[in-house]
């Protein structure tokens, strides 16, 4: 990947806030700040492997801005991850928090390792050493962190874990995304995947069409995304596709879900489930269907491919999955585009409800955390498409706007120290 590419995330980010909020009248203090991230830590540390030998990881910690409140934001292992790409995921988490109106910043953390071919104990290792460096940054006062992609609860468990043994005591709000056992909450699994379920509801009541008579295709067969195709199917809407890093699988009649991702868990992969025609990653994306959910990773609607899809609805699900070029040719196309920062917002939702109730001590059961997180997106949603609505713009623009606006207020209102 290219030095220009590797940096093109973060920027075109900053080219949203600035513009918008230039049309906005954002006062300039303002747009100044949110175009910088507030603190970055990149980190160099060695990992003693299974086999004896030492490797150097490099780990980054961004907070982007914690105007109105201790950032948030997950923590990624992925081989390709760079610091461009936790700058960028880092501002969008300040205005996902921002549209979803809950008190946080945004912040994102990772380490360029691949997980998928380390040992338990050596992720383990990994993540206990990325954690004591982090720690100067962490903590459930100024910034929490939570899984992303590559990593998981017990993740989670390892980083309470080390940070509680550096304070002495346990401090289970640190991060969120824990297990039950050790002060998680319910209903975070399934979280993200549920707000995304939610916002596609909403698009498809306010184009006017029944979800029972819905066809849908989701790209990633991850957490998000074979969550929100199992709850779509729940409301009566047709899956016809989904898909994995290594392919799809696709049959217009519908597909059997359990049967999927049954297959899916026994081989590794959803190619060659049962009664599925295969299909690329390339071509499921320009399948013809009412709703589109995009949530595997980022640029995955491009330029290129922008033209060919038929959807009429597209989620993202996936943070940064539509570039902006893709994005004009989808508005010019009619597509009804429900933004990341609007559509994933579910997870940092109840991220939110697990640090409140680790503060407190004080658990909810599924069906308050899910009706706490479905009274939000709606709330949230419809904030949106109401300045959509009354501006005339898209729909990316108008949560932009919701976001800018109540961040603006925050940094008005409190000011310039010193």
């Amino acid at each position: 990947m290219s030095k220009n590419n590797e940096e093109q995330g973060f920027k075109n980010v900053r080219e949203l806030i600035n513009d918008i909020g230039v049309q906005m009248n954002i006062p300039e203090m303002c747009r100044l700040r949110l175009m910088e991230c507030e603190r970055e830590l990149t980190i160099h540390f060695p990992v003693k492997m299974d086999d004896g030998r030492v490797e150097v990881f490099t780990g980054f910690r961004v907070v982007h801005n914690d105007s109105r409140g201790p950032s948030k934001g997950g923590i990624r292992y992925h081989p390709d991850v760079n610091l461009d790409e936790v700058r960028t995921l880092a501002a969008l988490m300040t205005l996902k928090t921002a549209v979803a109106n809950i008190p946080y910043g945004g912040a994102k953390g990772a380490v360029i390792c691949n997980p998928k071919i380390m040992s338990q104990s050596e992720l383990e290792r990994l993540t206990r050493r990325y954690a004591s460096d982090i720690a100067i940054m962490i903590g459930p006062e100024k910034d929490i962190p939570a899984p992303d992609v590559g990593t998981n609860p017990r993740v989670m468990a390892w980083i309470m874990d080390t940070y509680s043994m550096g304070k002495g005591y346990s401090v289970p709000s640190v991060v969120t995304g824990k297990p039950l056992e050790i002060g998680g909450s319910t209903g975070r699994f399934e979280a993200t995947g549920r707000g995304c379920m939610v916002s596609a509801l909403l698009a498809a009541k306010h184009l006017h069409i029944d979800p029972q008579e819905a066809t849908v295709v989701v790209q990633g067969c991850g957490n998000v995304g074979a969550v929100t195709a199992d709850l779509l199917a729940k409301e009566g809407c047709r899956i016809t596709a989904i898909s994995d890093s290594k392919g799809g699988v696709y049959n217009p009649k519908g597909l059997n879900l359990e049967s999927v991702f049954n297959h899916k868990k026994e081989t590794g992969s959803v190619i060659g489930a049962r009664n599925t025609e295969e299909v690329t990653n390339a071509e499921l994306l320009e399948l013809k269907c009412d709703i589109l959910v995009v949530a595997a990773l980022e640029n995955a609607i491009v330029r290129t491919n922008a033209p060919a899809v038929k959807a009429k609805i597209i989620i993202e699900g996936a943070n940064g999955p539509t570039t902006p070029e893709a994005d004009k040719i989808l508005l010019d196309k009619g597509v009804f585009l429900v933004p990341d920062i609007l559509a994933n917002a579910g997870g940092v939702i109840v991220s939110y409800l697990e640090w409140v109730q680790g503060l407190q001590s004080f658990y909810w059961d599924e069906t308050e955390v899910n009706k706490y997180l479905g009274d939000l997106m709606t709330n949230a949603f419809n904030q949106v498409l109401c300045i959509r609505e009354d501006e005339k713009v898209d729909m990316r623009k108008a949560a932009y706007m919701v976001a800018l606006r109540r961040l603006a207020v925050a940094m008005t209102t409190r000011g310039i120290f010193p």
